[in-house]
């Protein structure tokens, strides 16, 4: 297809690239002014629906299932791998 339009344009080489890009222009356009606000009521991009499974929407909730006031504790925190294995100190300046 892109083959008999290229053969079918006039002009030689440098009207087909005009024609060309007349040809491009055209179908951006008519997506842009026609299909694409047709096909826009048809597609789910502004039906977000953000829904609470249960809870209290304005309650506390701690993240990992903290206990008390809420406060976390220093358990909470500990990382589940070495931060002193691997960590090479920085060279010195004179070095």
């Amino acid at each position: 297809m892109y083959g008999w339009i290229w053969r079918k344009l006039p002009f030689g080489l440098p009207g087909k690239f005009v024609g060309s890009l007349l040809i491009a222009s055209a179908m951006v356009a008519l997506l842009w002014y026609v299909v694409f606000p047709w096909a826009e009521p048809l597609l789910p991009f502004d039906d977000v629906q953000v829904t609470q499974d249960s809870g209290d929407p304005g309650g506390d909730v701690v993240p990992g299932g903290g206990e008390g006031d809420g406060a976390p504790t220093g358990d909470e925190h500990d990382l589940p791998y070495d931060t002193e294995q691997n960590n090479t100190p920085p060279a010195s300046p004179d070095e």
